[in-house]
């Protein structure tokens, strides 16, 4: 686990380079925009259980490319949503294009349209839920989408000096609050912050953590084009940009518009692996190149980052079969080990 001055150094880091550079469905995600106007959501992040990432988050790169309908089916715009080359540290062939459009007051609403847009995805507890879910997985570490203005809350908070512990530690971490409010007819998450106080995890959570382990986040984000996918990619760029229609006779096998499934009920629509079985989001293992038209508009969602969530959300995730508790994770610890962790920082506090 990195410290909380590994993780401010490479923060800095990022600064300094962006500064510099201007020019399947399961219920494991945790919906926090249901939670009522006015209420608020608790939540304890946990880190990440990839080794190798500083941080205990990780980041989501996705583009939208817009099309006139569907060829053959309807004129109604629709989207199919592409992850971006960035995301695996390469560079994205539809920013590389749009770039210069920058440049060029007429051309720059287009560069917006098709400009990466950011989510990050963490795990962790939901330690009180301002709504009532109808269903919570048996696993009780949940995975957050967190959009960028709940983020830049996150990461400033973790800049302040006077935070003395990284709060994803299991003796002197932090919970999160997720507060809903209202601002010009939207959600608004602005007053979100860290509990003042800090807090040990429970017994339960420490067993929670024991029973499943800590997931490697990269797992659960889109999986890596393939050469043959990335040229559907440039095709349905060029096609969007033409304003012409979805054609799914050319790239319905790699990546689909929102809300269309293929034969064997796998969703292509976004989301990342879900770490047990291929789940074809942005056009894994369709396991089909037929296409089936999608179904009639669904009404708007209430909160317009749940639109964004949906396309992020693991869908139609295959049940795994009943099977003998799994091996622990390496350098996962066992329950005992940290509630003896979070008595010896006790017993030094009080001492």
């Amino acid at each position: 686990m990195a410290t909380l001055d590994e993780i401010r150094a490479k923060l800095l880091s990022q600064n300094t380079k962006a500064e510099g550079n201007r020019t399947g469905g399961d219920n494991s995600m945790y919906p926090f925009w249901n939670v009522p106007e006015g209420s608020s959501s608790m939540i304890r992040f946990l880190p990440d259980g990839d080794p190798n990432n500083t941080f205990f988050w990780a980041e989501r790169l996705v583009i939208k490319l817009p099309f006139q309908g569907i060829k053959g089916e309807h004129d109604r715009e629709v989207l199919v949503e592409v992850p971006c080359m960035e995301m695996y540290g390469e560079t994205c062939p539809i920013l590389a294009e749009t770039r210069p459009w920058w440049k060029d007051d007429s051309l720059q609403p287009l560069a917006r349209k098709y400009w990466k847009k950011k989510s990050y995805l963490f795990q962790g507890f939901v330690v009180q839920s301002g709504f009532e879910e109808k269903e919570t997985p048996e696993n009780p570490i949940r995975r957050f989408m967190i959009n960028t203005s709940i983020f830049e809350i996150i990461k400033s908070s973790l800049m302040n000096p006077e935070m003395e512990d990284l709060p994803t530690d299991y003796v002197a971490g932090r919970d999160f609050k997720l507060v809903k409010t209202s601002k010009g007819g939207f959600a608004n998450y602005s007053t979100s912050n860290w509990s003042f106080k800090t807090r040990s995890l429970s017994p339960a959570e420490a067993k929670g953590i024991e029973d499943h382990g800590l997931k490697n986040l990269k797992d659960y984000l889109p999986a890596k084009p393939t050469a043959e996918q990335m040229e559907a990619i440039k095709e349905m760029f060029q096609a969007s940009v033409n304003d012409e229609a979805y054609d799914p006779a050319r790239w319905s096998q790699f990546y689909k518009p929102k809300g269309s499934y293929n034969a064997g009920g796998n969703n292509s629509n976004g989301g990342g692996n879900s770490g047990g079985g291929n789940t074809s989001n942005f056009g894994g293992n369709t396991n089909t190149n037929s296409y089936q038209a999608p179904a009639a508009p669904a009404a708007p969602a209430a909160d317009p980052f749940a639109a964004m969530q949906r396309a992020s959300q693991v869908q139609n995730e295959a049940p795994a079969a009943p099977a003998a508790p799994a091996a622990r994770p390496a350098g996962t610890p066992d329950a005992s080990e940290i509630l003896r962790r979070i008595k010896e920082k006790q017993a030094g506090m009080n001492g």
